[in-house]
């Protein structure tokens, strides 16, 4: 489905909506925030957000809400047919790569260390963005990258293969939740037709990896283009024969790479990891609540009138 950004504004009132929406079907079937994200699985924060209209979904969280509350794909359709984002301004240096994403008939890309940004959730983006900026800025650079996301994330959307090192599972960013929500979202949209994720293991020896992260570009026009990033700034190149350089490395590690189906496994263990270590957290945070509790107790005991009690005498 093509879609165009929404004109400034929209996007608040259409996320509002969709909230409403949600609200009505989860209280509808006699369930809490908290009752619905323990079925999902997910934090209750994210639907006390997204019923406020604070917080854009991902469809993979109004596809779980549908199967929960058995309304029939009813948030699955609206979130197609919602501009989630509005026109959003990216640093000039990078415009011009986000303007050959919005034509780009096939995009390959090779990332390491941290998710691409095609793929990132909203709460990975906003905590990687945290590192470098704060408040109001955070939340623009959050809105920019996810519009860059829908074109690619539609149902007729170009060729998009993302081959990932296995550090972008490893190397936490944010929590333990965040990764968990990150890689479940990467097993939801990899099955897409136009769309396939493969993840290079760390102790894969033997295969030729490229030097750095890369993306490799084909325009309508038949223009084919290089794309890498410095710390800050990004780096075009157009020359066939650098472009035909950079595409046999990144055709040859592919074949190398596990299947995509190879990679889903590996996605789902490094999912259930995160998910394991964050219930041991909340297992321990019950626990020392628990313990603070107890504490408390006895400290009020203790702190209590003292009853003085006349013991009984030998003989009496």
């Amino acid at each position: 489905m093509n879609r165009r950004n929404a004109p400034g504004g929209a996007a608040a009132t259409t996320a509002a909506v969709f909230g409403e929406v949600l609200k009505h079907f989860r209280e509808a079937a006699g369930l809490t925030q908290e009752g619905l994200a323990r079925k999902i699985p997910c934090d209750r924060s994210q639907v006390a957000r997204v019923e406020a209209g604070t917080r854009v979904p991902q469809l993979d969280f109004a596809k779980k809400c549908d199967q929960q509350l058995s309304i029939g794909g009813v948030l699955s359709r609206m979130w197609e047919r919602i501009d989630w984002y509005a026109e959003v301004e990216h640093p000039d240096w990078f415009q011009r790569r986000a303007d050959m994403d919005a034509v780009a008939i096939a995009l390959r890309e090779y990332q390491t260390q941290v998710m691409p940004g095609l793929l990132q959730t909203e709460d990975y983006a906003r905590a990687l963005f945290a590192h470098v900026a704060s408040g109001e800025e955070v939340e623009e650079r959050v809105r920019a990258r996810m519009s860059r996301q829908q074109r690619f994330l539609a149902s007729d959307g170009p060729l998009y293969v993302a081959v990932l090192d296995e550090s972008c599972l490893r190397n936490v960013v944010g929590s333990a939740g965040v990764m968990r929500d990150q890689c479940a979202h990467l097993l939801d949209v990899a099955w897409r037709p136009n769309l396939r994720i493969q993840v290079v293991p760390a102790d894969l020896v033997g295969l030729v990896r490229p030097t750095r992260p890369l993306s490799l570009i084909a325009l309508p026009d038949g223009h084919q283009w290089v794309y890498s990033e410095s710390l800050d700034r990004g780096h075009f190149g157009d020359d066939p024969t650098v472009f035909a350089r950079h595409s046999r490395t990144y055709d040859v590690l592919r074949a190398d790479a596990p299947s995509s189906h190879e990679s889903a496994a590996l996605i789902s263990e490094a999912m259930e990891g995160y998910g394991q270590h964050e219930q041991a957290r909340s297992q321990r945070s019950d626990v020392g609540q628990e313990q603070l509790q107890r504490q408390q107790r006895r400290q009020l005991r203790r702190g209590g009138p003292r009853i003085s009690r006349r013991r009984s005498r030998p003989g009496q």
